[in-house]
């Protein structure tokens, strides 16, 4: 079973993630509000995948995933933007993100991004 660390600063986006992963058969190991607690929490978990939201209070998903690669450039990071967004997409994927979300997005779509890390 594939742990995952969940990254977004709007609740309902995170039990909306969490909710459409565990009934896949994901573990949620944790939750974070921003890059900066994402970082923190990854060192802690160490999950096998992170869903990052890009656009967060105090330290965006950029930062946090290079904060985190840095930590470990094996990290399996997804990253979730919003639509227009394509130019941090495209520099998170050269920092090290294994691959991005476009919200809003289909329980089908999160699916698939996280099998590709396989």
């Amino acid at each position: 079973m594939k742990s995952v660390l969940i990254v977004d600063d709007a609740a309902f986006m995170r039990v909306s993630i969490k909710n459409m992963l565990t009934k896949n058969g994901y573990q949620i190991l944790g939750e974070a509000e921003n890059g900066r607690v994402a970082v923190e929490k990854y060192k802690e978990l160490m999950p096998d995948i992170v869903t990052m939201d890009i656009t967060m209070p105090e330290m965006d998903g950029l930062a946090g995933l290079k904060k985190i690669m840095a930590f470990n450039p094996s990290a399996n990071v997804i990253m979730v933007s919003a639509l227009g967004q394509e130019g941090m997409v495209r520099e998170a994927v050269q920092t090290g993100a294994k691959g991005f979300i476009v919200k809003p997005f289909k329980e089908d779509t999160i699916l698939s991004a996280l099998k590709n890390l396989d």
